[in-house]
């Protein structure tokens, strides 16, 4: 019995030992000072990094654990606040506060979160993602498309207009990172033929993409906190996917 519990607090201190650890940062976006958490991996850098992007909710607990989740994979992690300390806990407050969020403010946030990652002396300057849900998807393509340097980018089920984007082959051409979607067929707010516009396009500029619809997912099918449309293995299945992306893109 004695070696058992033995084995078992050796065990949960190793695990302990590999947790990513947080750490609250501020750093500049414009003449305004930002809030983020920033995830560090155990063991020694430098590491690639990603920037995290939240859903409509805000900077909340599930988002928390995604960073922490990739931290735990080998990239520090810096999950942003785009709404300035506010988090919704009804769907309501969810459509005002992402509503609220002043598009030039937002562009403005994402950059210094990537501007704030290559600053840092552990974090390999030129091996920085990023990765969002719902509005953060969205915003985690804006990134993509502003910042010429980023070195991957995933879209979980990203709210954008890719009907308009598929005929914008200027802003198109401006991606250089790889990009991996996912997105639920059944998602009334992302029409697949407008998602599939805009895959071929980037294919047919030559850039590199891949995306996965599941045909009998909504919207907001990975969180778990989504009780009505959770769907556990598509949710697993964009994880894999996701972590194996990654650490083609980042680690190479």
């Amino acid at each position: 019995m004695k070696s058992i519990l033995v084995c078992c607090v050796l065990m949960l201190l190793e695990i302990s030992a590999l947790a990513a650890t947080p750490k609250d940062v501020t750093y500049k976006s414009g003449s305004e000072t930002v809030h983020g958490i920033i995830y560090t991996p155990a063991g020694k850098g430098p590491f690639p990094g990603i920037v995290v992007i939240h859903e409509w909710w805000g900077l909340n607990d599930w988002v928390k654990e995604q960073a922490s989740k990739l931290a735990d994979q080998g990239y520090v992690t810096l999950a942003i606040d785009l709404y300035r300390g506010k988090v919704a806990t009804t769907p309501n407050e969810a459509h005002e506060f992402m509503g609220g969020v002043p598009q030039d403010r937002a562009k403005r946030d994402l950059e210094a979160a990537f501007n704030f990652l290559q600053s840092q002396s552990n974090i390999k300057k030129d091996r920085i993602g990023a990765i969002g849900w719902c509005m953060g998807g969205g915003y985690s393509l804006g990134l993509a498309l502003e910042e010429p340097k980023l070195a991957a980018d995933v879209i979980n089920y990203g709210v954008y207009d890719y009907a308009s984007l598929a005929k914008d082959q200027a802003a198109i051409k401006k991606i250089n990172a790889p990009i991996i979607g996912f997105f639920g067929a059944k998602d009334r707010g992302i029409p697949t033929d407008d998602l599939k516009k805009f895959w071929d396009q980037l294919s047919k500029l030559g850039k590199k993409a891949d995306f996965s619809i599941y045909p009998e997912a909504g919207h907001a099918f990975e969180n778990p906190n989504n009780k009505d449309g959770y769907r556990p293995k598509d949710a697993q299945d964009a994880w894999n996917k996701t972590v194996a992306f990654f650490a083609g893109t980042l680690k190479k």
